[in-house]
């Protein structure tokens, strides 16, 4: 967007202020001269005459500065002020029209224009709450129902201790899912909100992502996949450990769940002037089409793993990335498994 042409408009300003005033003092002066000529130097007469010119043209005057104000100044503000109005009862519907050509706004239509951003993008804000609001109560539907439906079968004295023992575990699953989906959805509210601050200190990225693959060893246990782990030791960095810990915990848990038993996972950290972080798994990998949508809140492409997560995880990983001044590039393909790369910046260490 352009700035204001502030010499077009004092131009304008000027030019509207010098033509009145040269029009009536020319209007005046050739009044004089025709009335002086026909009245034979009658100089009341002239002088009537003069005045009545002059009040007449300055009269003009007045209703075309009138109207120029009405038409320039007072509608736009009458505009603006209406369409806050609008704004502020929740209309973001409200689209105002600059009054000059692009190039040649004033700073009305600098306002105007300004407003129309505002209302946009608030309109998409709430669309994106709504979403968001009932992506999250859909989410909390299914496990909510598994609970008490299982809850209930167990109040029943005829279940033998086989069928108790599993419903039991449905319980605990449903439970950690709905766990994992409140702490998740809190995280990326606070992350979106900036409530979470980022608490900066030296600490071994290193040791952390060591830490964080340990987690899930009874997963890589179960499906006995094989490790390549490439990790360089102490590195050292001055960030914010928490976001760390987010991005490793769940792009490891993404290639951990996706690669098929008895399959490998490869995970490379290394650092010169950056940090670099990559998971390589070979599982089912993603099309096109989910590409370019798995940093989506709630987006799962992968159906038939829907109730091992809740589609938030690479939204909070996006995010944080996005906060910490990251990069992060992804190389996928159907069957063929997935690779995730993330580069950031180390930090002074101290």
């Amino acid at each position: 967007m352009k700035k204001p042409n502030k010499f077009r408009s004092s131009a304008i300003g000027f030019l509207a202020l010098f033509l009145p005033v040269t029009v009536t003092a020319m209007s005046a002066v050739l009044v004089y001269s025709a009335v002086n000529e026909a009245t034979s130097g009658n100089k009341i007469l002239i002088s009537i005459t003069i005045i009545g010119i002059i009040i007449v043209i300055a009269l003009a005057c007045v209703l075309i500065e009138l109207f120029r104000r009405r038409l320039m100044i007072e509608k736009p503000l009458r505009d603006i002020q209406h369409a806050c109005g609008k704004i502020a009862k929740g209309d973001f519907t409200v689209r105002l029209k600059p009054l000059h050509d692009y190039g040649f706004y004033d700073e009305y239509d600098q306002i105007k224009v300004s407003l129309n951003k505002i209302a946009e993008e608030l309109g998409r804000s709430r669309i994106m709450n709504m979403d968001f609001i009932a992506n999250v109560s859909h989410e909390l539907k299914t496990p909510l129902a598994v609970i008490g439906n299982y809850a209930t079968a167990l109040s029943s004295s005829e279940l033998d201790e086989e069928t108790r023992t599993s419903y039991t575990d449905s319980l605990v699953s449903a439970s950690n899912r709905l766990s994992n989906l409140v702490t998740n959805v809190l995280k990326l509210s606070k992350l979106e909100n900036g409530a979470l601050a980022p608490e900066k200190e030296r600490f071994d990225a290193s040791e952390l992502l060591r830490e964080c693959t340990l987690r899930y060893e009874s997963v890589i246990e179960d499906k006995n996949l094989e490790l390549d782990c490439e990790i360089e030791d102490e590195l050292f960095t001055y960030s914010t450990p928490s976001y760390y810990e987010i991005i490793f915990s769940n792009l490891l848990s993404n290639a951990f769940k996706f690669s098929q038993p008895g399959g490998k996972v490869e995970i490379k950290l290394t650092a010169r002037e950056k940090i670099t972080f990559t998971v390589r798994d070979y599982g089912c990998g993603i099309n096109e089409e989910t590409g370019a949508r798995i940093f989506e809140k709630f987006y799962q492409g992968d159906t038939s793993h829907a109730s091992e997560g809740n589609g938030l995880g690479l939204a909070l990983v996006k995010k944080v990335i996005d906060l910490l001044g990251g990069e992060m590039s992804v190389q996928s393909k159907p069957n063929e498994g997935s690779t995730f790369r993330v580069t950031l910046f180390r930090g002074e260490v101290l």
